[in-house]
């Protein structure tokens, strides 16, 4: 890679960030009805735009002497800002115990971190960044000297850094935040980091305001969110063996008690057939045993002759 192409992919960066943040924040001004510096940089940029859309050029471009069409370039950048979206998410929250953004509500979606329909409009937005914005960007930079072009990127590379570690130290204020609240959820610990960076600077204010839906994750929640788990799973269980158990009661209830009272006496006559011993009964058993047969052949023939009536 050339010196110039780098220069040029510096400032493509550049451009996507500060257009992804335009975006951003026309959503959200939707959304809230106020202006929301949205990002973890204090500046009008936002990387993950920037990184999504060089990674697209570069790969497109590196692929086109075997494969370029529309469906290429809308796979390239479906499959490529998905990753970047989930990896970021992913660092995020484990870094700074965090959730940024959260889709677990959306249809097809990723662990919550990405899902189908973001990943649709990546796939579209490449397809711009590629056959539109590109051609004009690249179009436009010919028309200034390298020098220039240099002094621009080095300028906005020396401010992106210097915005990132102060951010940096922000983003560690509020994981100590998170860390040492008492909370244990979400929406208190909210309130808490509100409350810790609102006395301070500009830079720390201006984060608070930046992710009002932010979900804190902190292992005090997750424990929280395991026992809700447990519970529910246990008075799931419970609920299905009550019922199974008021199903069996019913089923015993509604039993006919003709059907019971034949059952009973089929149990009689097996248990007199174990016991009864023809050599060893005495008189009074032999008797009573003559008697039973006598009153089950009644019960036999009237059985017989009812489903004749």
């Amino acid at each position: 890679m050339t010196a110039e192409s780098l220069i040029n992919l510096i400032l493509l960066f550049f451009a996507y960030a500060f257009l992804g943040w335009c975006i951003e924040v026309t959503l959200k001004y939707f959304q809230f009805h106020r202006f929301i510096n949205r990002g973890f940089l204090t500046g009008p940029w936002l990387p993950i735009y920037g990184s999504g859309a060089v990674l697209i050029t570069v790969v497109v471009k590196g692929l086109a002497p075997l494969e370029s069409s529309v469906g290429t370039t809308f796979v390239i950048s479906f499959i490529l800002c998905g990753i970047v979206e989930y990896m970021t998410s992913f660092f995020l929250e484990k870094r700074f115990h965090a959730r940024w953004w959260d889709y677990s509500q959306k249809p097809m979606n990723l662990h919550g971190r990405v899902w189908i329909g973001n990943l649709v409009l990546f796939g579209l937005g490449g397809v711009l960044i590629v056959d539109l914005f590109n051609p004009l960007l690249f179009h436009l930079s010919e028309h200034m000297s390298f020098s220039l072009r240099e002094i621009l990127a080095i300028v906005l590379s020396c401010v992106f850094v210097a915005d990132y570690v102060m951010s940096h130290f922000v983003l560690k204020l509020v994981k100590t935040g998170v860390e040492n609240s008492a909370a244990d959820d979400t929406e208190a610990i909210n309130k808490e980091v509100h409350l810790l960076l609102r006395d301070r600077s500009f830079f720390h204010h201006r984060f608070a305001e930046a992710y009002p839906e932010v979900i804190y994750r902190t292992e005090r929640i997750a424990a929280r969110v395991e026992a809700v788990k447990a519970e529910t799973e246990r008075l799931r269980l419970e609920a299905e063996q009550h019922l199974a158990e008021v199903k069996r009661e019913a089923e015993v209830n509604l039993e006919p008690t003709v059907k019971v009272k034949n059952a009973i006496i089929e149990k009689q006559d097996a248990l007199i057939d174990l016991l009864y011993q023809e050599d060893s009964a005495s008189d009074e058993i032999r008797t009573l045993k003559q008697e039973i047969e006598e009153k089950q052949a009644v019960l036999q023939k009237r059985r017989d002759f009812l489903p004749k009536l």
